[in-house]
């Protein structure tokens, strides 16, 4: 199945931005002078266009391969004792008690990180 990963272009100015939840409608002015804006998270891509002055699509599928995918996952974290500011994290550098942890214990897991997450499991233990 071909599921959304990371939702996220790159301006024409390199600047990155990502929607990493539905309707997170994020915009942000070129120094081109166009206004670009990503939106949709995990539940679809939705931008605007500038045939003129293209961004680059930068969004990650499952079936793009998990050296793609854990290169984009994120995971927010407060901290093992749960007492500092939130940090998002990549997949790549969660280390493996934090990963298991977060299968054990967040039912509610968004299935494409569930998976990434199991995957990222098997590659470790290779």
């Amino acid at each position: 199945m071909n599921t959304l990963v990371y939702n996220a272009i790159r301006t024409p100015d390199g600047t990155v931005i990502e929607s990493t939840h539905r309707h997170d409608y994020k915009t942000y002015l070129d120094k081109n002078g166009k206004e670009y804006m990503v939106d949709g998270g995990l539940e679809y891509t939705r931008r605007n266009v500038h045939v003129e002055a293209p961004y680059e699509e930068l969004s990650v599928y499952t079936t793009d391969g998990h050296d793609k995918v854990r290169e984009v996952v994120k995971w927010g974290t407060y901290g093992i004792n749960g007492d500092q500011p939130l940090a998002r994290v990549l997949l790549k550098d969660m280390n493996t008690e934090h990963i298991q942890a977060c299968l054990d214990n967040v039912p509610k897991m968004h299935p494409a990180y569930k998976e990434a997450f199991e995957e990222e499991l098997k590659l470790r233990s290779i």
